[in-house]
Protein backbone atom coordinates (compact mmCIF):
# COMPACT_ATOMS: atom_id res chain seq x y z
CA UNK A 1 0.00 0.00 0.00
CA UNK A 2 1.22 3.67 -1.06
CA UNK A 3 1.91 6.53 1.96
CA UNK A 4 -0.98 7.97 3.30
CA UNK A 5 -2.23 10.69 1.88
CA UNK A 6 -1.81 14.08 4.74
CA UNK A 7 -5.21 16.15 4.68
CA UNK A 8 -4.97 19.57 6.21
CA UNK A 9 -8.72 21.09 6.72
CA UNK A 10 -9.11 24.84 7.59
CA UNK A 11 -12.55 25.41 9.04
CA UNK A 12 -13.66 23.30 11.84
CA UNK A 13 -17.76 23.77 11.86
CA UNK A 14 -20.09 21.46 11.54
CA UNK A 15 -19.00 20.16 7.61
CA UNK A 16 -14.98 20.22 9.07
CA UNK A 17 -16.18 18.62 12.07
CA UNK A 18 -18.29 15.68 10.61
CA UNK A 19 -15.85 15.06 7.62
CA UNK A 20 -12.68 14.57 10.30
CA UNK A 21 -15.09 12.28 12.40
CA UNK A 22 -15.81 10.68 8.73
CA UNK A 23 -12.38 10.06 7.28
CA UNK A 24 -11.47 8.01 10.91
CA UNK A 25 -15.27 6.10 11.15
CA UNK A 26 -14.31 5.38 7.08
CA UNK A 27 -10.41 5.12 7.11
CA UNK A 28 -10.65 1.13 6.66
CA UNK A 29 -13.15 1.41 3.70
CA UNK A 30 -11.03 4.22 1.95
CA UNK A 31 -7.70 2.86 2.19
CA UNK A 32 -9.25 -0.14 0.81
CA UNK A 33 -10.50 1.72 -2.55
CA UNK A 34 -7.80 4.12 -2.62
CA UNK A 35 -4.64 1.75 -2.12
CA UNK A 36 -3.51 4.56 1.32
CA UNK A 37 -4.28 5.56 3.92
CA UNK A 38 -5.57 8.91 4.13
CA UNK A 39 -5.01 10.90 7.64
CA UNK A 40 -6.21 14.48 8.74
CA UNK A 41 -2.67 15.95 10.09
CA UNK A 42 -2.92 19.16 10.11
CA UNK A 43 -6.12 21.70 11.02
CA UNK A 44 -7.05 25.58 10.94
CA UNK A 45 -9.78 27.23 12.68
CA UNK A 46 -10.51 30.45 14.92
CA UNK A 47 -10.88 28.99 18.18
CA UNK A 48 -8.70 26.39 19.32
CA UNK A 49 -10.11 25.66 22.98
CA UNK A 50 -14.03 24.90 21.18
CA UNK A 51 -15.47 21.78 21.83
CA UNK A 52 -16.13 20.39 18.30
CA UNK A 53 -16.72 16.70 19.54
CA UNK A 54 -13.91 15.41 17.46
CA UNK A 55 -10.45 14.16 18.69
CA UNK A 56 -7.56 16.01 17.07
CA UNK A 57 -4.87 14.49 19.23
CA UNK A 58 -1.40 14.42 17.35
CA UNK A 59 -3.00 16.76 15.20
CA UNK A 60 -1.07 20.21 14.45
CA UNK A 61 -2.96 22.95 14.74
CA UNK A 62 -2.89 25.90 12.52
CA UNK A 63 -4.46 29.58 13.66
CA UNK A 64 -3.74 31.00 9.93
CA UNK A 65 -5.14 28.93 7.13
CA UNK A 66 -2.66 30.36 4.40
CA UNK A 67 0.02 28.71 6.54
CA UNK A 68 -1.46 25.57 6.88
CA UNK A 69 -2.68 25.70 2.80
CA UNK A 70 1.39 26.55 2.83
CA UNK A 71 2.48 23.97 4.90
CA UNK A 72 4.74 21.11 3.85
CA UNK A 73 3.17 18.92 6.71
CA UNK A 74 -0.08 18.57 4.14
CA UNK A 75 -0.45 16.64 0.67
CA UNK A 76 -3.57 17.46 0.56
CA UNK A 77 -5.81 20.97 1.35
CA UNK A 78 -9.40 21.15 1.99
CA UNK A 79 -11.41 24.61 2.65
CA UNK A 80 -14.20 24.47 4.38
CA UNK A 81 -14.29 28.24 5.55
CA UNK A 82 -16.51 30.09 3.33
CA UNK A 83 -17.19 32.88 1.58
CA UNK A 84 -16.27 34.47 -1.77
CA UNK A 85 -13.19 36.32 -0.86
CA UNK A 86 -11.00 37.06 2.01
CA UNK A 87 -8.85 34.07 3.36
CA UNK A 88 -10.80 31.57 2.33
CA UNK A 89 -9.50 32.93 -1.27
CA UNK A 90 -6.41 33.44 -0.08
CA UNK A 91 -5.85 29.62 1.44
CA UNK A 92 -7.06 28.35 -1.61
CA UNK A 93 -4.95 30.17 -3.86
CA UNK A 94 -1.62 29.56 -1.94
CA UNK A 95 -2.25 26.36 -1.75
CA UNK A 96 -2.15 25.83 -5.65
CA UNK A 97 0.73 27.98 -5.89
CA UNK A 98 2.17 25.37 -3.71
CA UNK A 99 1.54 23.07 -6.08
CA UNK A 100 -1.18 21.48 -3.32
CA UNK A 101 -4.21 20.14 -4.33
CA UNK A 102 -7.26 21.60 -3.43
CA UNK A 103 -10.88 20.32 -2.32
CA UNK A 104 -13.39 23.16 -1.14
CA UNK A 105 -16.99 23.00 -0.84
CA UNK A 106 -17.59 27.17 -1.03
CA UNK A 107 -19.97 27.84 -3.94
CA UNK A 108 -19.40 31.32 -3.52
CA UNK A 109 -15.62 31.05 -4.28
CA UNK A 110 -15.83 28.55 -7.39
CA UNK A 111 -18.87 31.05 -8.81
CA UNK A 112 -16.58 33.78 -8.33
CA UNK A 113 -13.12 32.83 -9.01
CA UNK A 114 -13.49 29.56 -10.18
CA UNK A 115 -12.12 29.89 -13.61
CA UNK A 116 -9.22 31.94 -12.09
CA UNK A 117 -8.54 29.13 -9.35
CA UNK A 118 -8.79 26.81 -12.16
CA UNK A 119 -6.52 27.77 -14.53
CA UNK A 120 -3.98 27.92 -11.80
CA UNK A 121 -4.71 24.49 -10.90
CA UNK A 122 -4.41 23.24 -14.53
CA UNK A 123 -0.53 25.09 -14.73
CA UNK A 124 0.57 23.90 -11.43
CA UNK A 125 -0.41 20.09 -12.63
CA UNK A 126 -3.04 19.84 -9.62
CA UNK A 127 -6.99 19.10 -8.55
CA UNK A 128 -9.17 21.55 -7.40
CA UNK A 129 -12.60 19.50 -6.64
CA UNK A 130 -15.61 21.15 -5.45
CA UNK A 131 -17.97 18.28 -5.60
CA UNK A 132 -19.67 19.45 -1.90
CA UNK A 133 -20.34 23.16 -3.17
CA UNK A 134 -23.25 21.80 -5.13
CA UNK A 135 -26.29 20.01 -3.55
CA UNK A 136 -24.34 18.41 -1.07
CA UNK A 137 -24.49 14.87 -0.93
CA UNK A 138 -26.16 14.65 -4.14
CA UNK A 139 -22.87 14.22 -6.75
CA UNK A 140 -24.64 16.24 -9.50
CA UNK A 141 -20.99 17.87 -10.74
CA UNK A 142 -19.72 14.11 -11.07
CA UNK A 143 -22.85 13.20 -13.05
CA UNK A 144 -22.16 15.93 -15.38
CA UNK A 145 -18.44 16.30 -15.60
CA UNK A 146 -18.05 12.66 -16.19
CA UNK A 147 -21.06 10.32 -15.91
CA UNK A 148 -22.82 12.23 -18.87
CA UNK A 149 -19.21 12.59 -20.34
CA UNK A 150 -21.00 11.39 -23.40
CA UNK A 151 -24.01 13.82 -23.94
CA UNK A 152 -24.84 17.12 -25.13
CA UNK A 153 -26.91 18.67 -21.99
CA UNK A 154 -29.75 20.89 -23.57
CA UNK A 155 -31.28 21.97 -19.92
CA UNK A 156 -31.08 21.54 -16.56
CA UNK A 157 -33.08 22.63 -13.29
CA UNK A 158 -33.57 21.94 -9.98
CA UNK A 159 -34.42 22.59 -6.27
CA UNK A 160 -30.62 23.93 -5.29
CA UNK A 161 -31.80 25.00 -1.48
CA UNK A 162 -33.03 22.95 1.23
CA UNK A 163 -33.83 26.27 3.14
CA UNK A 164 -36.00 27.72 0.72
CA UNK A 165 -37.44 24.43 -0.36
CA UNK A 166 -38.31 23.52 3.48
CA UNK A 167 -40.43 26.93 3.75
CA UNK A 168 -41.86 26.08 0.88
CA UNK A 169 -43.43 22.78 1.49
CA UNK A 170 -44.13 23.76 5.16
CA UNK A 171 -45.90 26.79 4.08
CA UNK A 172 -48.28 23.77 1.99
CA UNK A 173 -48.41 21.23 4.32
CA UNK A 174 -49.22 23.50 7.33
CA UNK A 175 -51.17 26.60 6.25
CA UNK A 176 -48.72 28.73 7.45
CA UNK A 177 -47.04 31.78 6.49
CA UNK A 178 -44.15 33.00 4.64
CA UNK A 179 -42.57 34.34 8.11
CA UNK A 180 -43.83 31.33 10.46
CA UNK A 181 -42.14 29.17 8.37
CA UNK A 182 -38.85 30.68 7.94
CA UNK A 183 -38.81 31.47 11.94
CA UNK A 184 -39.34 27.95 12.07
CA UNK A 185 -36.42 26.90 10.00
CA UNK A 186 -34.19 29.27 11.95
CA UNK A 187 -35.19 27.65 15.04
CA UNK A 188 -34.15 24.19 13.51
CA UNK A 189 -31.18 25.44 12.35
CA UNK A 190 -32.13 25.09 8.70
CA UNK A 191 -31.93 28.95 8.14
CA UNK A 192 -29.16 31.28 8.93
CA UNK A 193 -29.94 34.53 11.53
CA UNK A 194 -29.86 36.55 7.98
CA UNK A 195 -31.53 34.15 6.00
CA UNK A 196 -31.65 36.86 2.63
CA UNK A 197 -28.47 34.66 0.98
CA UNK A 198 -30.66 31.78 0.77
CA UNK A 199 -34.06 33.15 0.44
CA UNK A 200 -33.33 36.15 -1.68
CA UNK A 201 -32.32 33.08 -4.40
CA UNK A 202 -28.53 34.34 -3.95
CA UNK A 203 -27.51 31.17 -2.54
CA UNK A 204 -29.45 28.86 -6.12
CA UNK A 205 -27.46 31.17 -8.38
CA UNK A 206 -23.91 30.56 -7.15
CA UNK A 207 -25.05 26.42 -7.49
CA UNK A 208 -26.58 27.26 -10.77
CA UNK A 209 -23.69 29.32 -12.20
CA UNK A 210 -21.63 26.75 -11.43
CA UNK A 211 -24.27 23.87 -12.90
CA UNK A 212 -24.20 25.48 -16.09
CA UNK A 213 -20.51 25.67 -16.47
CA UNK A 214 -20.21 22.10 -16.85
CA UNK A 215 -23.11 21.46 -18.79
CA UNK A 216 -22.55 23.69 -21.41
CA UNK A 217 -19.04 23.94 -20.99
CA UNK A 218 -19.50 27.67 -20.57
CA UNK A 219 -17.60 30.80 -18.69
CA UNK A 220 -19.17 30.93 -14.86
CA UNK A 221 -21.03 34.26 -15.09
CA UNK A 222 -22.94 34.45 -12.04
CA UNK A 223 -23.92 37.94 -12.55
CA UNK A 224 -25.88 36.99 -16.05
CA UNK A 225 -28.63 35.06 -13.66
CA UNK A 226 -31.82 36.33 -12.90
CA UNK A 227 -32.65 36.47 -9.51
CA UNK A 228 -36.36 36.54 -7.18
CA UNK A 229 -36.59 34.41 -4.04
CA UNK A 230 -39.29 33.49 -2.01
CA UNK A 231 -40.32 36.32 0.15
CA UNK A 232 -43.74 37.14 -1.34
CA UNK A 233 -45.27 33.57 -1.95
CA UNK A 234 -48.35 33.72 0.20
CA UNK A 235 -51.23 31.08 0.87
CA UNK A 236 -53.22 32.57 -1.82
CA UNK A 237 -49.91 31.16 -4.40
CA UNK A 238 -50.32 28.04 -2.77
CA UNK A 239 -53.92 27.67 -3.24
CA UNK A 240 -53.91 28.32 -6.38
CA UNK A 241 -51.59 26.35 -8.11
CA UNK A 242 -52.85 23.53 -5.76
CA UNK A 243 -56.37 23.86 -7.63
CA UNK A 244 -54.28 24.14 -10.89
CA UNK A 245 -52.48 20.78 -10.58
CA UNK A 246 -49.11 22.33 -9.69
CA UNK A 247 -46.99 23.33 -6.59
CA UNK A 248 -44.29 26.24 -6.28
CA UNK A 249 -40.72 25.73 -5.99
CA UNK A 250 -37.94 27.58 -6.25
CA UNK A 251 -35.47 26.52 -9.34
CA UNK A 252 -32.35 27.66 -10.61
CA UNK A 253 -32.53 27.05 -14.51
CA UNK A 254 -30.12 26.71 -16.79
CA UNK A 255 -31.00 26.05 -20.55
CA UNK A 256 -29.17 26.11 -24.06
CA UNK A 257 -30.90 27.56 -27.05
CA UNK A 258 -30.06 28.61 -30.75
CA UNK A 259 -29.88 32.18 -29.22
CA UNK A 260 -27.55 31.48 -26.02
CA UNK A 261 -28.18 29.97 -22.65
CA UNK A 262 -30.62 31.43 -20.38
CA UNK A 263 -30.09 31.65 -16.53
CA UNK A 264 -32.68 32.00 -13.84
CA UNK A 265 -33.85 31.71 -10.10
CA UNK A 266 -37.26 32.18 -8.97
CA UNK A 267 -40.54 30.60 -7.88
CA UNK A 268 -41.70 28.07 -10.01
CA UNK A 269 -44.76 26.40 -10.18
CA UNK A 270 -44.39 22.83 -12.13
CA UNK A 271 -46.91 20.09 -12.10
CA UNK A 272 -47.62 17.42 -9.43
CA UNK A 273 -47.02 14.59 -11.72
CA UNK A 274 -42.94 15.77 -12.00
CA UNK A 275 -40.68 13.94 -10.23
CA UNK A 276 -39.04 17.48 -9.13
CA UNK A 277 -42.67 18.42 -7.28
CA UNK A 278 -42.69 15.39 -5.15
CA UNK A 279 -39.18 16.40 -3.14
CA UNK A 280 -40.26 18.09 -0.02
CA UNK A 281 -38.29 19.59 3.14
CA UNK A 282 -34.86 20.03 2.86
CA UNK A 283 -33.59 18.23 0.10
CA UNK A 284 -32.60 18.71 -2.91
CA UNK A 285 -33.32 17.58 -6.47
CA UNK A 286 -31.96 18.54 -10.11
CA UNK A 287 -33.25 17.62 -13.37
CA UNK A 288 -30.91 16.97 -16.33
CA UNK A 289 -32.00 16.71 -19.87
CA UNK A 290 -29.26 15.32 -22.37
CA UNK A 291 -28.72 13.45 -25.44
CA UNK A 292 -28.91 10.86 -25.42
CA UNK A 293 -29.63 9.85 -21.83
CA UNK A 294 -33.23 11.95 -21.70
CA UNK A 295 -34.00 13.26 -18.42
CA UNK A 296 -32.66 11.95 -15.18
CA UNK A 297 -33.49 13.31 -11.57
CA UNK A 298 -30.87 13.10 -8.71
CA UNK A 299 -32.53 13.67 -5.63
CA UNK A 300 -30.72 13.72 -2.09
CA UNK A 301 -29.88 15.49 0.94
CA UNK A 302 -28.83 19.07 -0.59
CA UNK A 303 -26.74 20.34 2.63
CA UNK A 304 -25.90 19.73 6.71
CA UNK A 305 -22.80 18.40 7.88
CA UNK A 306 -23.02 14.41 7.29
CA UNK A 307 -24.07 14.95 3.57
CA UNK A 308 -22.01 17.55 2.90
CA UNK A 309 -18.91 15.59 4.46
CA UNK A 310 -19.50 12.47 2.16
CA UNK A 311 -19.64 14.47 -1.40
CA UNK A 312 -16.28 16.57 -0.27
CA UNK A 313 -14.40 12.57 0.94
CA UNK A 314 -15.39 11.49 -2.21
CA UNK A 315 -13.35 14.05 -3.64
CA UNK A 316 -10.62 13.10 -1.35
CA UNK A 317 -10.74 9.74 -2.41
CA UNK A 318 -10.25 10.69 -6.03
CA UNK A 319 -6.84 12.48 -5.13
CA UNK A 320 -6.03 9.94 -3.31
CA UNK A 321 -6.21 7.64 -6.18
CA UNK A 322 -4.51 10.02 -8.40
CA UNK A 323 -7.62 10.83 -10.78
CA UNK A 324 -6.80 13.49 -13.23
CA UNK A 325 -9.83 15.04 -13.53
CA UNK A 326 -9.90 19.07 -14.96
CA UNK A 327 -12.01 20.93 -12.53
CA UNK A 328 -14.80 21.94 -14.87
CA UNK A 329 -14.21 18.67 -16.96
CA UNK A 330 -12.00 20.48 -20.30
CA UNK A 331 -9.40 22.93 -20.21
CA UNK A 332 -10.61 26.39 -18.83
CA UNK A 333 -9.00 28.20 -21.89
CA UNK A 334 -11.68 25.99 -24.11
CA UNK A 335 -14.97 27.23 -22.03
CA UNK A 336 -17.43 29.63 -24.29
CA UNK A 337 -17.87 33.06 -23.42
CA UNK A 338 -21.75 32.29 -24.63
CA UNK A 339 -24.77 34.50 -25.05
CA UNK A 340 -26.63 35.25 -22.11
CA UNK A 341 -30.11 35.86 -22.41
CA UNK A 342 -31.50 38.33 -20.76
CA UNK A 343 -34.76 37.69 -18.55
CA UNK A 344 -36.72 39.89 -20.78
CA UNK A 345 -36.80 37.57 -23.77
CA UNK A 346 -38.01 34.55 -21.59
CA UNK A 347 -40.70 32.59 -22.79
CA UNK A 348 -42.99 30.66 -20.95
CA UNK A 349 -46.68 30.40 -19.18
CA UNK A 350 -47.49 32.44 -16.40
CA UNK A 351 -49.68 32.41 -13.55
CA UNK A 352 -50.62 36.32 -12.31
CA UNK A 353 -52.26 37.13 -9.23
CA UNK A 354 -54.50 40.46 -9.19
CA UNK A 355 -56.55 42.57 -7.07
CA UNK A 356 -59.01 44.42 -9.66
CA UNK A 357 -61.61 46.89 -9.07
CA UNK A 358 -64.65 45.48 -8.64
CA UNK A 359 -66.59 47.78 -10.88
CA UNK A 360 -68.02 46.95 -14.54
CA UNK A 361 -65.34 46.85 -17.05
CA UNK A 362 -62.34 46.42 -15.26
CA UNK A 363 -61.27 42.67 -16.51
CA UNK A 364 -62.48 43.83 -19.71
CA UNK A 365 -59.58 46.62 -19.59
CA UNK A 366 -57.29 43.71 -18.07
CA UNK A 367 -58.32 41.44 -21.43
CA UNK A 368 -57.56 44.43 -23.64
CA UNK A 369 -54.07 44.81 -22.44
CA UNK A 370 -53.31 41.60 -22.35
CA UNK A 371 -54.21 41.31 -25.95
CA UNK A 372 -52.39 44.03 -26.94
CA UNK A 373 -49.51 42.32 -26.03
CA UNK A 374 -50.98 39.12 -28.02
CA UNK A 375 -51.08 37.20 -24.81
CA UNK A 376 -53.42 34.16 -24.70
CA UNK A 377 -55.29 33.28 -21.39
CA UNK A 378 -55.59 29.22 -20.47
CA UNK A 379 -57.64 29.96 -17.39
CA UNK A 380 -59.41 32.98 -15.33
CA UNK A 381 -59.75 31.89 -12.11
CA UNK A 382 -62.07 34.52 -9.53
CA UNK A 383 -62.38 34.51 -5.86
CA UNK A 384 -65.73 35.49 -4.07
CA UNK A 385 -68.88 36.90 -5.55
CA UNK A 386 -70.77 39.83 -6.07
CA UNK A 387 -71.72 42.17 -8.83
CA UNK A 388 -69.05 42.48 -11.67
CA UNK A 389 -66.15 41.05 -9.83
CA UNK A 390 -66.70 40.11 -6.85
CA UNK A 391 -66.34 41.28 -3.56
CA UNK A 392 -63.69 40.73 -0.65
CA UNK A 393 -63.69 38.21 1.25
CA UNK A 394 -65.42 37.87 4.91
CA UNK A 395 -62.09 37.47 6.55
CA UNK A 396 -60.83 40.40 5.17
CA UNK A 397 -60.90 43.71 7.08
CA UNK A 398 -63.59 45.94 6.26
CA UNK A 399 -62.17 48.71 3.31
CA UNK A 400 -61.55 52.28 4.36
CA UNK A 401 -64.01 54.76 2.86
CA UNK A 402 -61.22 56.43 0.18
CA UNK A 403 -60.30 52.40 -0.65
CA UNK A 404 -61.98 51.05 -3.67
CA UNK A 405 -63.64 47.37 -3.48
CA UNK A 406 -61.50 44.53 -5.18
CA UNK A 407 -61.20 41.14 -5.89
CA UNK A 408 -58.82 38.81 -6.46
CA UNK A 409 -58.54 36.96 -9.94
CA UNK A 410 -56.04 35.23 -11.37
CA UNK A 411 -54.94 34.38 -14.60
CA UNK A 412 -53.12 31.48 -16.39
CA UNK A 413 -51.39 32.69 -19.78
CA UNK A 414 -50.08 30.61 -22.98
CA UNK A 415 -46.65 30.83 -23.99
CA UNK A 416 -45.54 34.50 -23.99
CA UNK A 417 -42.47 36.45 -22.99
CA UNK A 418 -41.30 38.24 -20.26
CA UNK A 419 -41.44 41.32 -21.88
CA UNK A 420 -44.80 40.85 -22.95
CA UNK A 421 -46.49 40.31 -19.59
CA UNK A 422 -45.02 42.54 -17.74
CA UNK A 423 -45.47 45.94 -20.29
CA UNK A 424 -49.23 43.97 -20.01
CA UNK A 425 -49.64 44.63 -16.22
CA UNK A 426 -47.73 48.01 -16.17
CA UNK A 427 -50.30 49.21 -18.51
CA UNK A 428 -53.17 47.52 -16.23
CA UNK A 429 -51.47 49.03 -12.83
CA UNK A 430 -51.93 52.73 -14.93
CA UNK A 431 -55.30 52.28 -16.16
CA UNK A 432 -56.28 52.08 -11.94
CA UNK A 433 -57.81 49.12 -12.72
CA UNK A 434 -55.22 47.09 -10.96
CA UNK A 435 -54.78 48.05 -6.62
CA UNK A 436 -51.10 46.75 -5.73
CA UNK A 437 -48.10 45.35 -7.66
CA UNK A 438 -49.39 41.93 -8.98
CA UNK A 439 -47.52 38.52 -8.64
CA UNK A 440 -46.14 37.00 -11.05
CA UNK A 441 -44.95 33.25 -10.97
CA UNK A 442 -43.85 31.21 -13.88
CA UNK A 443 -45.22 28.31 -14.96
CA UNK A 444 -42.25 25.11 -15.66
CA UNK A 445 -43.79 22.52 -17.91
CA UNK A 446 -42.44 19.42 -19.58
Amino acid sequence: MSEALRVGVAGLGVVGASLVRLLKRQSEGLSSRTGRPIVVTAVSARDRSRDRGVDLNGVTFFDDPKALAASDAIDLFVELIGGADGIAYDAVKTALEHGRPVVTANKALIAKHGLELAKLAEDKGVALAFESSVAGGVPVIKTLREGLAGNSIRRLYGILNGTCNYILSKMETDGLSFEECLAEAQRLGYAEADPTFDVGGFDTAHKLAILASLAFGAAIDAEAIHVEGIETITQDDLAAADELGYRIKLLGVAERTARGVEQRVHPTMVAKTTAIAQVMGVLNAITIDGDPVGELTLVGPGAGGDATASAVAADIADIARGAAIRPFGRPVGSLEEVERIPMQRHEGGYYVRLMVVDRPGAMAAIATRMAEQRISLESIMQKGGGAGLGRRRRTDPPPKKQDQETVRVVLITHATSETAIRDALDLALADGVVTQKPQVIRIERE
